[in-house]
């Protein structure tokens, strides 16, 4: 339960909230059509830990006033994005939000539908389509447009459009320049890393309840399920490119490097409508996301929405983006934009002259609020990013992880240090009796901070664990973001539960491995090779032919890094090796050995077999659990 100190942070942090004058609730619930009657999505691989894509009813708790372990703004926007169903946003364009993190929009179209970001499982998707079906009738789905290259927005594809339809190119898939490379950079070069701590970041093992996952801040929660990547066909490569799509007109503005590396808003002149994909939401955005990415550039940002702005500000009657809700009416339109546009320049100008002053990333998050204009806006508060974590990532983009003190540079490892620490602090008792009296005062960021190093020195001491977990719950019950809740009761779990033991190893799945060009996959492979012991091996000339039409790829092993270039040839090879694209996109997907391939006859290696099958004994896999609050 709360204690003292954290009822009191909330009653005066709920004194400082801005008035509420029902705007944002009204907007919501603007346009309800209905929902779904069975509020679970069932997934079509059921896993034992996630039975269900997704479950419509686990925010029906979320009623009626704030409880004493939620902050008061989160509880408020918990509510909102507890809503769930179809929405008419004006005639000819509809959304189905609450179904996943993320939102899904339909456009009608001369003779079928426009899809913008279905989702991210085919699950997901399909169970929105089947709703929309439901209320306004069958028709084809004509095109569909990725905003951006985060896969809660193009992962459900295929629960809208089959793979004939995609294998035909009949389907206009539109997306921004870069997309691809970026999809596959972010989600699956790192992915193993970002889905562990997105874990935390999600609070995906959570109980959802007032003690637990109450709201990401963006959306409900994550959907899991099937995922799919399929490469777009139709590129927007410039600002001011237009295209009209089942008779629609859009027109397009790039924004590379936002809350993307791949973004893009676009207008439709005919409804007077402007999405502005994920850059302009229901929140504070992140500028580093928690569950790790790309520093975003905050002052490109805000002067896309700038442009945004000065391209159709003074024309559109409404404005969505991918969370959220829409916003209705001129005035309304262009104030929402001003303020988030200033949002994110305020965040980034703040930062860099603090940082100009020699302030460090901790020093600056101390020191930078929101002006008054701009916190009188429930929709700038951080739910999702917070002022807090943004300013450190501008730091970090502009001047990297150095902080400039000279003890920066070469510190001991977490556990080498937490050794060193307790014993400065008298030992692991007198750590902890300190830490209690720390606790009892309602000084939960130093228990949290001081008892890390206790934890990483005896991971057994079990009064340390619970201690630091008790801190980690008080300061999961303060926060107004979604997610730091989240990260705070996940580590909370963690210390007093252990680790979730379970053998999930994260790799591509198969409709993921299938959107990728060969040079990715061979970018993936290298990154799973144990270099040290690779590096055993010496040089490799390595020439991987395929069965089917895809080009020779150029393999060579070099000091223990991996170097592919399709189009290419070794003249001289160590090794050939000869498959289909289809069982190389097995062994990514599967995790199945290359010997494996050889002994069922669906692969060849003529030359050093030896050292290629050793070659891949080095191949690491990445199991999706591995340790955060410990060691």
């Amino acid at each position: 339960m709360p204690e003292q100190h954290t009822r009191k942070i909330l009653q005066d942090f709920s004194a400082s909230l801005p008035d509420d004058d029902g705007t944002d609730a009204a907007n919501v619930a603007r346009g309800f059509l209905g929902t779904r009657a069975e509020p679970i999505i069932e997934r079509d691989q059921p896993s034992a830990w996630q039975p269900a894509a997704f479950d419509l009813s686990r925010s029906d708790f979320v009623t009626g006033a704030a409880p004493s372990t939620v902050n008061p703004a989160l509880w408020r926007q918990a509510g909102f994005n507890a809503q769930h169903g179809l929405y008419e946003i004006c005639e000819g364009i509809w959304q189905v939000r609450g179904f996943d993190i993320s939102t899904i929009t339909f456009i009608a179209g001369d003779t079928g539908w426009i899809i913008i970001d279905p989702l991210t499982t085919a699950e997901t998707a399909r169970a929105a389509f089947a709703l929309v079906t439901d209320h306004l009738g069958q028709r084809p789905v004509k095109a569909v447009i990725y905003t951006h290259s985060h896969v809660d927005h193009y992962g459900g594809i295929l629960g809208v459009i089959s793979p004939e339809q995609v294998a035909s190119g009949k389907i206009p898939i539109v997306a921004p320049e870069g997309f691809m490379a970026e999809a596959v950079s972010e989600n699956i070069i790192a992915g193993p890393a970002m889905g562990r701590r997105a874990v935390y970041q999600f609070g995906i093992l959570l109980p959802w309840d007032e003690k637990g996952h109450v709201d990401t801040g963006l959306g409900k929660g994550a959907a899991t399920g099937s995922t799919a990547l399929v490469p777009p066909n139709v590129e927007i490569t410039e600002t001011g490119q237009e295209l009209t799509l089942d008779g629609v007109r859009v027109e397009f503005q790039l924004t590379p490097e936002s809350e993307a590396p791949a973004e893009m808003h676009f207008y439709f002149p005919d409804f007077k409508a402007l999405c502005m994909a994920e850059n302009c939401t229901s929140t504070m955005h992140n500028v580093l996301t928690l569950r790790g990415a790309l520093v975003r550039d905050a002052l490109m940002w805000s002067r896309y929405i700038d442009e945004a702005l000065d391209r159709w500000g003074k024309e559109a009657d409404v404005v969505f983006a991918s969370h959220g809700w829409p916003h209705w009416g001129n005035d309304n339109v262009q104030g929402y934009l001003t303020r988030q546009r200033d949002l994110y320049r305020w965040t980034h100008d703040q930062a860099v002259r603090l940082l100009n002053l020699g302030h460090t990333p901790d020093e600056i998050a101390a020191r930078v609020d929101m002006p008054k204009r701009l916190w009188e806006d429930w929709l700038c508060h951080g739910y999702y990013g917070t002022m807090s974590h943004n300013v450190r990532a501008i730091y970090q983009r502009y001047l990297g992880w150095y902080d400039g003190h000279p003890s920066s540079l070469h510190p001991y490892e977490p556990t080498e240090a937490a050794t060193r620490y307790v014993e400065f602090m008298g030992g692991m008792d007198r750590l902890l009796e300190q830490a209690q009296v720390s606790f009892e005062q309602g000084d939960y960021r130093w228990v949290a901070q001081v008892l890390r190093h206790a934890v990483f020195a005896d991971p057994t001491n079990q009064a340390a664990r619970d201690l630091q977990a008790a801190s980690f719950e008080q300061l999961a019950y303060q926060a107004e973001s979604g997610v730091w809740r989240d990260v705070y009761l996940s580590g909370a779990q963690e210390l007093r539960q252990g680790t979730l033991d379970l053998p999930v190893i994260r790799r591509p799945p198969a409709d993921v491995a299938s959107g990728l060009s060969v040079q990715q996959i061979f970018d993936y492979l290298a990154v799973q090779i144990d270099g040290p012991v690779a590096d055993a091996l010496g040089s490799l000339r390595i020439n991987w032919v395929f069965s089917d039409d895809e080009p020779t790829v150029r393999i060579t092993l070099s000091n223990g890094t991996l170097h592919a270039v399709p189009g290419r040839h070794n003249e001289l090879p160590d090794a050939t090796i000869t498959c289909s694209r289809a069982q190389l996109e097995r062994l990514v997907s599967t995790g199945e050995g290359l010997a494996t391939l050889v002994d069922e006859g669906q692969a060849t290696i003529e030359g050093d077999q030896h050292r290629v099958l050793a070659l891949w004994d080095t191949f690491t896999e990445f199991p999706l659990f591995f340790n955060i609050i410990e060691p």
